[in-house]
């Protein structure tokens, strides 16, 4: 099927709006940058092949995610792989620095790696609820719909993992401010 101009802009500037976001909360799902960036290809061509399908725009977001999560758990299904709450590979974001105050870059990127590293010690489903809320940007209700619980499910183990979060990093960070 021919695509029209006004498509591949569309499509052009969904990818470029969410791909950093879809390909962070995929690689920390699954700890493997390359079995990530399949998945990530996946995901955008299944979106280009359906875009004219989602009838509700600002529901695009929701889609990309809940695509995403679908490929991850039929990866795992194929590999026959047990989800790996300590993360066994090491794995790096994608950091896009826009800030100019590189002290201000270099304490939010520690923080960050500390969060995430406690986040892989943590249940996989504590895990993805912080994933899909904190970098996905999905919000409760969207969360529930992409992971097939309850809205309030979703609020609790949020709360939960934030609250384990500050217990365990509150002293590390109070320790390395002092």
């Amino acid at each position: 099927m021919a695509r029209s101009n006004k498509d591949i802009v569309e499509f052009t500037i969904t990818y470029n709006r969410y791909k950093v976001k879809v390909y962070n909360y995929v690689l920390r799902m699954i700890n493997n940058r390359m079995v990530c960036e399949d998945i990530v290809q996946n995901v955008f061509l299944k979106f280009f092949e359906n875009m004219n399908t989602i009838r509700n725009k600002n529901s695009i977001n929701y889609w990309l995610f809940t695509t995403a999560r679908n490929e991850i758990y039929m990866f795992f299904r194929k590999k026959k792989i047990r989800i790996d709450q300590y993360g066994a590979e090491e794995s790096d974001e994608i950091d896009i620095v826009q800030e100019l105050d590189l002290r201000y870059e270099y304490e939010k990127k520690e923080l960050k790696e500390l969060i995430l590293a406690e986040l892989d010690t943590m249940a996989f489903e504590q895990r993805e609820v912080f994933l899909l809320k904190e970098y996905a940007g999905l919000n409760y209700k969207e969360i529930a719909s992409v992971m097939n619980i309850d809205e309030n499910l979703v609020k609790s183990r949020l709360f939960k993992t934030r609250q384990k979060l500050i217990r365990r990093l509150g002293p590390k960070i109070l320790e390395d401010n002092i």
